[in-house]
């Protein structure tokens, strides 16, 4: 069965990483666009500006963080388009959230991927 999965941008490819979308507004620093592996790329699913900058990767900020980027994914024009794509790739392998911050417990990609889930169960 196909899965969600999240992947730091500056890990290898997995093999059964399948579909992957970079979910950061932001092109991750330090890496060549063609040496990342991605499929798709709509910034627009990402935190806005003003969240991201108010979050700043601070652990103790991450529950009104999260709180908040799921508010502005139900608000996000981008949102049915988004959760479509992720179906149907997921219809055919597993779908990998790429994300460039360094804490991997605290980011937008495990929001995106609860959100999504949430969606489409």
């Amino acid at each position: 069965m196909s899965k969600i999965k999240i992947r730091r941008a500056y890990t290898e490819k997995g093999k059964d990483d399948g579909y992957c979308i970079l979910v950061d507004r932001l092109w991750p620093r330090g890496i060549k666009k063609e040496n990342l592996s991605y499929s798709w790329w709509p910034k627009d699913i990402a935190p806005s500006d003003k969240l991201r900058k108010s979050f700043d990767h601070d652990e103790d900020k991450f529950s009104d963080f999260k709180q908040s980027y799921k508010k502005e994914l139900e608000d996000n024009d981008l949102k049915d388009e988004f959760l479509d794509k992720v179906k149907y790739q997921l219809n055919k392998h597993n779908v990998t959230f790429i994300y460039g911050a360094k804490d991997e417990e605290h980011n937008q990609a495990v929001v995106l991927k609860e959100w999504v889930e949430e969606k489409i169960n």
